[in-house]
């Protein structure tokens, strides 16, 4: 796979720059609450611009139905790159269309432009090879060289991160060299002890990742409202709280291949429990109690786990050598359900081994519950394609960048 360094020692004055950026950051109406995926790519474009390319920077963001959608417009992050670059970014306000075409024309030697969101074209995430192919043709007609650092896309089989490579010479950007050099080192080159922290709503969605990791980490603990499922299987009433029953055959085998292999499966100890969901837009005071994992109510649902486990977890997690955090141990974004969330995010800071958070969820909840990014050894910018790399899978995005 040659870097983006390869491409600036050849030379890039005067090329139009094809830069398949992750862009696809929360809104509020037009407001950007969370800026980290622009952040995160521009390294690579202000690489790009300072060498004297015409940057040409392309995302999706949400899932428009393949027509235009002004609720999903790129123009914020268009604004908000310009911004964090010191200068103005131009915007295209289609895709393939007459804007783009001549915006593109118009770029002078180290300037920029985003053009619009490209799912609001169909043949960007087409299933049809052909009429993924005929997409990317017209992508390809805006510029002379292709660059992937859209790390947040790689595991689709999209027109802009599958098919445009094969029609540029093509590149990895800083962000996507730097994920694919984290994931190796949780994969091939990983100093023990390796412990792995899972979250998130639903255990189907970590089912193959459970799977891979039972054969490398020492240690897995499991929160979030997948852990029910888990204390289910386990024979616990889990009263209200969230339950996948058909995955419950699923889970009984990884316990017990857990427990042959020697690795440690922890489960909650204990849960903060409430008779209903928060509002998460309110925020009030709810009324809730900590019990036993073992002792769940009829009725009452299990948003967060408990103080007992924020501890057990800190002290599986501290001295590890390499750890892997991927989803929120409980409804963090409700200040009454958000303490395991924040056990485990500081026990990563106070590890001095390397850590890893695994996007989506995660990384939202160090922005949201005011933690210090760089106190962590990587925070990756795409929770899917992370998973699907450590589940041993095939990345569309990243085999098209191999020569």
């Amino acid at each position: 796979m040659k870097t983006i360094d390869e491409l600036l020692a050849e030379g890039v004055a005067g090329k139009r720059v094809f830069v398949r950026a992750d862009l696809n950051v929360p809104l509020a109406g037009t407001t950007i609450t969370d800026d980290g995926r622009i952040r995160a790519v521009l390294p690579t474009v202000k690489a790009l611009a300072e060498a004297g390319a015409r940057v040409v920077v392309a995302s999706h963001l949400g899932r428009p139905k393949g027509a235009p959608d002004p609720a999903f417009s790129l123009a914020p992050a268009a604004a908000r790159l310009g911004e964090l670059l010191g200068a103005d970014v131009a915007f295209a306000t289609d895709t393939v269309g007459e804007s783009a075409t001549s915006t593109v024309a118009g770029l002078a030697d180290g300037r920029v432009a985003v053009i619009e969101n490209l799912r609001f074209n169909a043949g960007e995430t087409a299933k049809d090879d052909a009429e993924r192919a005929a997409f990317a043709d017209q992508l390809a007609a805006l510029a002379d060289v292709y660059v992937g650092d859209g790390f947040g896309a790689v595991h689709r089989k999209h027109a802009s991160v599958f098919d445009l490579p094969a029609k540029l010479p093509h590149y990895a950007g800083y962000l996507i060299a730097t994920e694919v050099g984290v994931l190796k080192k949780l994969t091939e080159d990983v100093q023990r002890p390796y412990a792995v922290a899972l979250g998130g709503s639903k255990v189907s969605d970590k089912l193959a990742v459970i799977d891979q990791l039972l054969g490398k980490a020492d240690r897995i603990l499991i929160g979030g409202g997948m852990a029910f499922t888990f204390l289910k299987a386990k024979g616990y009433e889990v009263g209200a709280s969230l339950l996948q029953e058909d995955q419950i055959p699923a889970v009984l085998e990884y316990l017990e291949r857990a427990e042959k292999l020697g690795v440690e499966l922890v489960l909650p100890v204990d849960v903060v429990v409430s008779a209903g969901f928060p509002d998460l837009k309110a925020k009030a005071p709810t009324e809730h109690a900590v019990v036993d994992a073992s002792d769940i109510p009829e009725g009452s649902l299990g948003l967060d786990v408990g103080p007992k486990t924020g501890e057990l977890y800190a002290g599986k997690l501290t001295d590890a050598k390499t750890v892997f955090w991927n989803g929120p141990m409980g409804v963090f974004e409700h200040p009454d359900y958000a303490e395991g969330t924040k056990a485990v995010a500081q026990a990563l800071i106070d590890s001095d081994g390397f850590t890893v958070v695994g996007g989506g969820d995660s990384a939202a909840a160090v922005r949201t519950l005011g933690f210090d990014e760089n106190a962590f050894g990587h925070i990756s910018t795409g929770g899917g394609a992370s998973l699907e790399y450590l589940e041993g899978k095939t990345l569309p995005g990243l085999a098209a960048l191999e020569d």
